[in-house]
C-alpha cells in the first residue's frame, strides 16, 4: 500500500509538471516573440541580395521612375533597416536577458515594446520589398 501511494504521488507529480511544460511553452515572452520574428526574418537577407542583383541591369540612375530603381531601393532600404536594428537590439539588450530570460528593469520592459515594434516593421518591409521585386521581375520579358 505504501508503495502504491508513492508511486501514485509520483505520477501525480509528474503528470503536473508536464502540463505547466506544456501550457508554459505555448507562451511566448515578449522577448521571444521578438526573436521569432528576427528569426523568421533573417534568413531572407540572402534573398534580398539575389533580388538587389538581379535588378541591377534593369535600373536607371537617370530615371527616377523607373520601377526596378524603386524596387532595388526598398531592398536596399529593408536590408539596412535590419542590419540597424541588430545592431541597435543588441546594444540595448545582452546575451542572458536575449536568451535565458534574465528579468529586464522597467526601463528595459519600454525598450522591448520599442523593439517589437520595430522588427514587426522590419518584417513587413522585408516581406513587401521582396515580394515586390519578384514580382517585377516575373513580368519582365
Amino acid at each position: 500500500m505504501k508503495y502504491l501511494f508513492s508511486t501514485i504521488l509520483i505520477l501525480l507529480t509528474i503528470t503536473t509538471s508536464c502540463k505547466k511544460s506544456a501550457s508554459q511553452a505555448t507562451e511566448m515572452t515578449q522577448m521571444e516573440r521578438v526573436i521569432a520574428v528576427h528569426d523568421d526574418v533573417m534568413p531572407k537577407m540572402g534573398k534580398i541580395g539575389q533580388l538587389i542583383n538581379a535588378l541591377e541591369s534593369k535600373t536607371d540612375s537617370m530615371d527616377t521612375g523607373n520601377p526596378y530603381n524603386t524596387a532595388q531601393h526598398d531592398l536596399k532600404e529593408a536590408y539596412t533597416y535590419m542590419m540597424d536594428w541588430m545592431k541597435g537590439f543588441g546594444e540595448r539588450f545582452n546575451s542572458d536577458e536575449i536568451l535565458d530570460g534574465k528579468m529586464l528593469s522597467n526601463e528595459k520592459k519600454i525598450w522591448l515594446i520599442e523593439e517589437e515594434s520595430k522588427v514587426n516593421l522590419m518584417k513587413k518591409m522585408v516581406l513587401s520589398s521582396i515580394s515586390n521585386a519578384e514580382t517585377l521581375l516575373k513580368e519582365t520579358p
